[in-house]
C-alpha cells in the first residue's frame, strides 16, 4: 500500500459517524498527505478531529475550496455527499479520481466480503452475521454504514479473513463491484428527499449484487414483495430466508421486525456450514445494537428505550409492535419528530390512534407532517428540547408505561447527528430520579 506514501489526499466531508476519520487515519499511516475539507465547523466536527488529535492532517473547514479539488491526488467524499455536488464536478474536469473509502476498500480488498443493505434492520443484522461466524474466523471484522471506515481494517486484512460491510444506499451508489454475500433485509421509502424517486433507490441498492458472479450468493427476504422481485435479476446463486422460519427462545431482541433480521443472519451462517447447534450457542449471548430499542433505564416504574436510528415511519411501528407485544397493559409515550424525508406518515397515523400512543414531539418539517397526519388527536405534546421531551415523558407516564424515543424523522435541525439525539436522550433519561 505505499504507493499513496507523499500522494495529496482529499477527504471531503469529515462527518461525525467515524468513516471519515478512519479513512483519513488510514492515509496518514500510508504516509500520505492528508487534507480534510467540510463543510461544517472546526467546533461542530470537534468530536471527530479529537480522533485524529496527534496525526500529521491539515484542515480546511466551514467551506470549501475550489483549488483544493483540482491540486489533489485523490479525493474520498464522504457517502452523504451527491454525485451532483459542483466541487466534485470540478475534481472531474481536472482529472482528479474521486473514490469514496468503501468503493477503495472494495478495489483493494482481497477479503471474503458479506454486505448487509436494505431500509431498516442492517446494522443488527450485520452485528448477528459477525457474531455467528466469530466462533469460526479469528480474522473476522465489522466495518461499513456501522460507525467504522473499512479502510481501517484493510491493513488487518490476512489470507482468509473475512469481512462483514453494512452498506447503505449512499455507499452503493458509488460502488462498481459487489460483495461475495449479498444480503438484502428490506425495502420501504427512504431518503425520498435525495432520490428523484422510490424506483431510483430501488435501483440503488440493487448495486449490492449487480456486480457478483454466478459463484457469488445473494440472500434475499421472502417476505418482502419488493425484495423478492430482486431473484429475477440475479446473476448468482439465490438463497431466502423468512421471519416465519424462526422460533427461537434464546433470541432476546424484540419484535418481528428483529426475527427477520436473526433469520437472515442464519441464512448467511449456512452458506459458511455452521450447525444449527453452534448458531443456537452464539444466539444467547447477542445483546443487540445500540440505538435501536435499547432500555434505557426504569425510573418509577416507568421504562424508557432509545430507539433513535428509526428515522422512517415504518421503523416506529415496528417499535410500537414489540413493546406493545412485550407490555400488552403499558401506554406508550413516544418522542418523534425531526427533518422530513419525504416519506408518508399514514400508516404511522393510523398506528397511532390503534395502539392510543401518546406522542411528545420535537420540534421540525417532519413533526410538522406528523401533526398534520393526525387531525383532532388529542394525545400530542408540543416540545422545544430533548430535556423537555423526557420531563414530559415523565410526567405524563404512569407506573408499568414505556417511553421511547422512535423519531421517524432525520436529525439535523437539532442534532450533529441520530447517535447525538439518541445520546442526549439517554443522558437525560440517566439524570431522572
Amino acid at each position: 500500500m505505499t504507493h499513496f506514501k507523499g500522494k495529496k489526499i482529499l477527504i471531503m466531508g469529515l462527518g461525525l459517524h467515524g468513516g471519515g476519520a478512519g479513512a483519513a487515519k488510514f492515509f496518514c499511516k500510508q504516509g500520505a498527505n492528508v487534507l480534510v475539507t467540510d463543510l461544517k465547523t472546526k467546533q461542530q466536527l470537534e468530536e471527530s478531529i479529537k480522533k485524529l488529535k496527534g496525526l500529521k492532517i491539515k484542515y480546511a473547514l466551514g467551506g470549501h475550496r475550489e483549488e483544493d479539488f483540482k491540486n489533489s491526488d485523490l479525493i474520498i467524499k464522504n457517502p452523504d455527499v451527491p454525485a451532483s455536488s459542483p466541487h466534485l464536478e470540478i475534481a472531474r474536469k481536472n482529472n482528479v479520481p474521486v473514490e469514496t473509502d468503501v468503493s477503495l476498500f472494495f478495489k483493494m480488498s482481497n477479503a471474503f466480503t458479506i454486505g448487509v443493505t436494505g431500509t431498516k434492520g442492517k446494522s443488527t443484522t450485520a452485528s448477528l452475521i459477525f457474531h455467528l461466524l466469530k466462533p469460526r474466523y479469528k480474522k473476522i471484522f465489522l466495518a461499513g454504514n456501522i460507525g467504522v471506515s473499512p479502510l481501517e481494517v484493510l491493513p488487518k486484512i490476512k489470507k482468509g479473513s473475512v469481512v462483514v460491510l453494512e452498506l447503505s444506499s449512499f455507499e452503493l451508489d458509488d460502488l462498481k463491484q459487489s460483495p461475495q454475500i449479498a444480503v438484502i433485509t428490506n425495502i420501504l421509502p427512504d431518503h425520498l428527499n435525495r432520490y428523484a424517486g422510490m424506483q431510483e433507490y430501488v435501483e440503488s441498492k440493487k448495486t449490492i449484487f449487480k456486480f457478483q458472479s454466478e459463484e457469488d450468493f445473494l440472500v434475499l427476504n421472502m417476505d418482502d414483495f419488493i425484495v423478492r422481485q430482486f431473484a429475477d435479476d440475479a446473476p448468482s446463486k439465490v438463497c431466502w430466508f423468512s421471519a416465519k422460519d424462526i422460533n427461537s427462545k434464546e433470541f432476546k431482541l424484540l419484535g418481528e421486525h428483529n426475527k427477520s433480521n436473526l433469520a437472515a443472519a442464519v441464512a448467511v451462517a449456512k452458506i459458511f456450514k455452521i450447525s444449527d447447534a453452534e448458531v443456537k450457542k452464539s444466539i444467547k449471548t447477542f445483546k443487540g445494537v445500540k440505538s435501536r430499542q435499547e432500555f434505557i433505564k426504569e425510573v418509577r416504574g416507568v421504562k424508557y428505550f432509545n430507539d433513535t436510528t428509526a428515522t422512517i415511519p415504518e421503523a416506529v411501528i415496528a417499535a410500537i409492535d414489540s413493546l406493545s407485544e412485550k407490555f400488552p397493559k403499558a401506554k406508550i409515550f413516544l418522542v418523534c419528530g425531526g427533518v422530513y424525508k419525504g416519506v408518508d406518515y399514514k400508516k404511522f397515523a393510523k398506528k397511532i390512534r390503534q395502539k392510543n400512543v401518546a406522542i411528545i414531539v420535537l420540534p421540525g418539517s417532519a413533526s410538522d407532517k406528523i401533526k398534520e397526519s393526525l387531525p383532532g388527536y388529542k394525545k400530542i405534546n408540543e416540545v422545544f428540547s430533548m430535556q423537555e421531551a423526557v420531563k414530559t415523558a415523565q410526567n405524563l407516564a404512569q407506573k408499568g408505561d414505556v417511553a421511547v424515543l422512535s423519531p421517524a424523522a432525520s436529525s439535523f435541525n437539532m442534532f450533529k447527528n441520530e447517535f447525538d439525539r439518541g445520546g442526549q436522550f439517554v443522558k437525560f433519561v440517566k439524570m431522572l430520579k
